[in-house]
């Protein structure tokens, strides 16, 4: 009998431990009485709509994972796919152990959650959050219509697809095992700050009356941020994906078409209500989706280009990005002039992007993602002044409710570079960041994962000093 041995990857065998020590731990949990019991509060339509907005926003990761995947060359179309997907389990065991504390705990700072208050999901069931001395009674503020837990689980979506997003910026280079450590620090130090800033009763973010309706800070711009300094800090593919078609246009065109029907549950959902606010989210999610489709594939035209399904599905998403800072607060003719403003920046930036020597975003996740939602952010603190005028005695001006959201989105674009740098930094010095020249050239779907998409790439590999020597005598 052959015995095969394998090497033995400590660190896969420390997650290990990690995943054995947190069940350990979870056993250990106290549950209150009555916790999962429904409240006297809950509005059964708005349990109902929530439950779906939920498996919507769940469904958006998917989506990606076959958007990002269809653009890449075939030899790395299942390793892309996966960085988008594995996020799914990583993050969520993140998130029910202290990610939700730490974004919706009790405030420290206004900057920070207590990470302690929900820790395994202690204190977060399906009762009402009544009493004043539970950890989770200050979050409950946010809405008493449906459970806690339903809240966290819709958090929890939003904290999955943010870190995917970054992905596709260094698509074709990135190593496994040091993007996975990443995601997982930048979802501590990144997103759960500014989760917890924006959205939090008492976030810092809240207290300057700036506002992000479903993630237009929080997940496109943060994410785009983030990808923009990754695609810095790998550098530039070894042959500036040279040769660079995409492996599968109707992935393309699928993960557009989950991603829109899934944003229906991302942008209606952040009303946490079925109700007018959903309803006209819902509306304006479409309507500034198909603008911006209609926009893209015009400009692509009108500069020579022919109308393509690559261009009309970036540009859908594009429009979805756009809309998604305001898309409960303003009105469908002013969805229709922010896709259309933001589509054009976001057109004329990939444009712009091509002739980069420096910054090789291989799936324009910053000119897309990151422009986006920086513009719609901005344009925010222009359109939803009236929507917050009518409901807020105490409101600020209308020249201050600007101005705050241009500091804020200042602010938030020096602290997300500078962390991200910093955690790029901190990752390569444990694992590396990118993988080596001959894995890059042979693709990740073999060099890293060991599988193949459609016979895209030849198990049969030759050996890397053959590679070598081939590079050498040309």
């Amino acid at each position: 009998m052959k015995i095969y041995r394998h090497e033995v990857s400590w660190g896969w065998l420390a997650v290990l431990i990690g995943i054995i020590v947190v069940s350990i731990l979870g056993l250990r949990t106290e549950v209150k009485d009555g916790l999962f019991e429904l409240g006297s509060t809950h509005i059964w339509a708005n349990v109902a709509w929530m439950i779906t907005a939920t498996i919507f926003v769940l469904m958006m990761t998917p989506g990606l994972s076959f958007f990002y995947g269809g653009m890449v060359r075939k030899k790395n179309v299942i390793s892309t796919m996966l960085q988008s997907f594995i996020v799914m389990g990583f993050v969520s065991v993140l998130w029910v152990v202290f990610g939700f504390g730490l974004a919706f705990g009790d405030d420290i700072c206004h900057v920070i959650g207590n990470p302690v208050d929900f820790f395994m999901m202690r204190n977060v069931g399906v009762g009402n959050v009544t009493d004043p001395a539970s950890e989770a009674s200050q979050i409950g503020l946010v809405t008493t219509t449906i459970p806690l837990a339903l809240f966290a689980l819709f958090q929890m979506k939003f904290a999955i697809i943010t870190p995917s997003l970054i992905t596709g910026a260094f698509a074709e280079r990135v190593h496994f095992s040091g993007y996975l450590l990443f995601m997982m620090l930048w979802t501590i130090l990144v997103y759960c700050p500014l989760a917890h800033c924006t959205w939090h009763p008492d976030g810092l973010f809240g207290m300057l009356h700036v506002h992000d309706y479903a993630g237009g800070i929080v997940v496109h711009a943060a994410s785009g941020i983030a990808a923009m300094v990754g695609a810095m800090f790998l550098g530039k593919r070894e042959d500036g994906g040279a040769g660079n078609k995409p492996a599968n246009v109707p992935f393309v065109l699928l993960g557009a078409a989950l991603l829109w029907l899934g944003w229906f549950g991302f942008n209606g959902g952040s009303s946490l209500a079925a109700d007018g606010i959903a309803i006209s989210a819902f509306l304006n999610t479409n309507t500034a989706a198909a603008t911006a489709m209609v926009t893209w594939i015009t400009l692509d035209a009108v500069r020579g280009r022919k109308p393509s399904a690559m261009g009309a599905a970036i540009g859908a998403v594009v429009g979805l990005v756009a809309i998604t800072p305001c898309a409960g607060w303003v009105t469908v003719g002013q969805s229709i002039f922010i896709a259309l403003v933001i589509t054009v920046c976001c057109n004329l930036a990939v444009s712009w992007k091509s002739y980069s020597k420096v910054l090789d975003d291989a799936l324009d996740v910053f000119p897309t993602h990151g422009l986006g939602g920086i513009i719609g952010t901005l344009l925010t603190g222009i359109f939803a002044y009236d929507f917050f005028a009518q409901n807020d005695p105490d409101m600020i001006s209308r020249g201050e409710f600007f101005f705050n959201h241009v500091l804020v989105m200042a602010g938030v674009f020096v602290y997300t570079f500078a962390m991200s740098w910093l955690l790029y930094w901190i990752t390569d010095k444990i694992v590396p960041m990118r993988v080596s020249k001959w894995n890059e050239h042979v693709g990740l779907d073999a060099s890293q994962h060991n599988e193949e998409y459609e016979n895209a790439v030849s198990m049969e590999l030759p050996t890397e000093s053959d590679w070598i020597r081939s590079t050498e005598e040309n």
